[in-house]
């Protein structure tokens, strides 16, 4: 059985776009994850120290969401997949 494959078109202009501006990984407040835990993945996978992963755990907690992460949306991209497989609410904006 053939499996499907769906593609996403972009536009030139929108690549480019893409590659020049900065974009911003947002990690968002949910009712599911833990501090200990949001703070092991701020640690691993964006190499926070233990008191930076902290007081972001403490930002997204009391402000809804946290700006964690700046770069190309293709870097952006990555982080949003990997934290998104461990778990935590993150979008690029």
């Amino acid at each position: 059985m053939p499996t499907e494959v769906q593609e996403e078109t972009l536009t030139l202009e929108e690549v480019l776009a893409g590659l020049k501006e900065m974009h911003r990984l947002i990690l968002w407040n949910d009712d599911v994850n833990s501090f200990d835990h949001v703070i092991y993945c701020m640690m691993k996978y964006l190499d926070y120290s233990e008191g930076q992963a902290e007081k972001i755990a403490w930002k997204v907690h009391n402000e809804g969401k946290c700006a964690v992460l700046e770069g190309s949306f293709t870097e952006m991209e990555v982080y949003r997949k990997i934290l998104q497989q461990e778990g935590l609410t993150v979008s690029v904006e």
